[in-house]
Formats: structure tokens, sequence, C-alpha cells
């Protein structure tokens, strides 16, 4: 009896550990990081887009995070500790924003970096919750409140002066280049034969050079940067200097087995977004619906 006992306090005592733990800080993925399916796909995709256009333009961060709840701990707790995990905002310039939402508790926050918090003040955020947000929140309009909850967020930092951000260097070309196209079968298929012919003519290492060279001047004309070019020019030498080794292992020499190629791939709304370093202090306002 004394054993089931202490097992049962066990229990309690665990069971109360995890319901009192702070909600882990979910990875900044994205602009827009929705953990409660909330906005829909086209808002999402339209405030995405916003944001990432008013950073290229401006250099200020904004992000938008929705969760179910903060408790324990309150909505401040939990976003002092969402803006030092993203750090979204230039290091040094501080000009980061996060409109923080937790749904089942009904309140929402606007943190502020630093370096916003002479343009975006706590009596400004806590107007744009108030007049802006809150109020198609109460219709249940949640898409159109953080749209134009962002919308008057931008404006106001807008006007404030800023360093411009640092001139964006596409080294990918101007159409960018998608790294799955060199996993594409018919991509590996075509270098494989074009490569057999090349070292057929060549030899081993000439036609080697001269696939990755043919390959280069292609992907030149494809996609507009050399960069990526000489990478893809190199990547197809390598690939038929050891592509007998390569179908070798994958069935015998000359024949091609799916078995070895993997198409699964994974998909995130920030493509590639990441906090800049900035810094929050606590300044911004709460509110509630």
């Amino acid at each position: 009896m004394k054993a089931v006992k202490a097992c049962l306090l066990a229990l309690l005592l665990c069971w109360g550990v995890a319901a009192s733990a702070d909600v882990a800080v979910p990875p900044l993925s994205g602009r827009v990081v929705d953990q409660t399916g909330t906005l829909t796909v086209e808002a999402a995709a339209r405030l995405e887009q916003k944001l990432r256009d008013f950073e290229a333009r401006k250099g200020s961060q904004v992000a938008i995070l929705i969760v179910p709840t903060t408790a324990p701990e309150t909505i401040e707790q939990f976003s002092i500790r969402v803006a030092e995990a993203w750090k979204v905002g230039r290091k040094k310039i501080d000009d980061g924003a996060i409109l923080l939402i937790a749904k089942n508790d009904r309140k929402l926050r606007i943190e502020v970096g630093y370096g916003l918090e002479g343009a975006l003040t706590d009596v400004t955020a806590r107007r744009i919750i108030d007049e802006v947000i809150t109020p198609k929140f109460k219709n249940g309009d949640f898409s159109g409140g953080v749209e134009d909850g962002i919308d008057r967020i931008i404006s106001v930092i807008d006007g404030e002066p800023l360093p411009k951000p640092a001139p964006q260097h596409d080294w990918l070309g101007a159409g960018g280049f998608d790294p799955g196209l060199l996993f594409n079968p018919f991509v590996i298929i075509g270098a494989l034969v074009l490569g057999g012919v090349m070292r057929g003519i060549f030899g081993r290492l000439i036609g080697s050079l001269a696939t990755g060279g043919l390959v280069a001047v292609i992907a030149w004309f494809l996609i507009a940067s050399l960069l990526t070019s000489a990478i893809v020019g190199v990547i197809a030498f390598v690939f038929t200097l050891f592509s007998d080794s390569i179908t070798s292992g994958s069935g015998g020499r000359g024949g091609f087995s799916g078995g070895g190629f993997s198409t699964g791939s994974s998909s995130s709304s920030g493509g590639g977004f990441s906090g800049g370093g900035g810094s929050f202090g606590g300044g911004g306002a709460s509110g509630s619906w």
C-alpha cells in the first residue's frame, strides 16, 4: 500500500511539474508562425510577402507569432523570451517588432525593439491594439485584424529614420535558382547520358571536364548566374567522373535504380528567414479582446 501511495504521489508531482512548465518558444521558421491555424492560407501568404518586401525596402524585421496559450507565464514574460530567442531586427540597430497573439487566452502583445521605441512607442502600440486589431478580433475576423495591425505597424516604422538596408546581392541570378533541380531524375539521367557520351569520346578525365564545362554553359544561359553555373558545372564534372561507381552501386554498370534516390522534401514559409541579431528591452504594449 505504501508503494502504491508513493507511486501516486510521484505521478502527481510529475503532473504538477509538467502543468507548470513554460511554453517552449517555437523556432523562427518564417515571418509568420501560426501554431493555431488561425490565419487563412491566403492571409498568411500575403503577410509573409508583405513583411519580406518591407524588410528589403526598410531593413526592419517584423514577425508574427500566434500560439494557443502562454500559460503559466503572462504574455509579457513569454513575449520577451520569444524576442530574445528570435532576435528579429538588425544587430546594433535593433529595429525589430513582434506581434504575438495567444488565442485561447484572448491576449496579444506588440513587442518592440530598442531601435523602434522612439516611433513605435508604448502608447502607439496600445492604440494599434485597441483601435485596429481587437475590434476585428471581437468580430471573429482574425486574419483581417492581423493584416490591418501589421499595416499600421509598418506605416509607423516607415516614419522612423532608419539606416538603409544593405544591398542584396543576388548571387543566384535574377530569377533565382531552385537547388531541387539538381535532384530532378530527368536532370540526373541527362547528365549520365551526356557524361557517358563525352567519356566515350574523350576518355574519363577529359570527358568529365567537357561534361562539366558544357553543363556550366547551359546553366549560364538558363539562370544567368556565373557563380551558380560554376557550381553546377563542378557537380556535373564530379558526377560524371564517378558515374560508373554510382551506377554500379545501383544494381549494375550502366543501370539505374530508383531505390537510392529520394524525392522527400520539407517546406517552410520562411524562405530561409532568420533574425538579424536585434535586441529588445520590454518596450511595447499588451491588450485583450
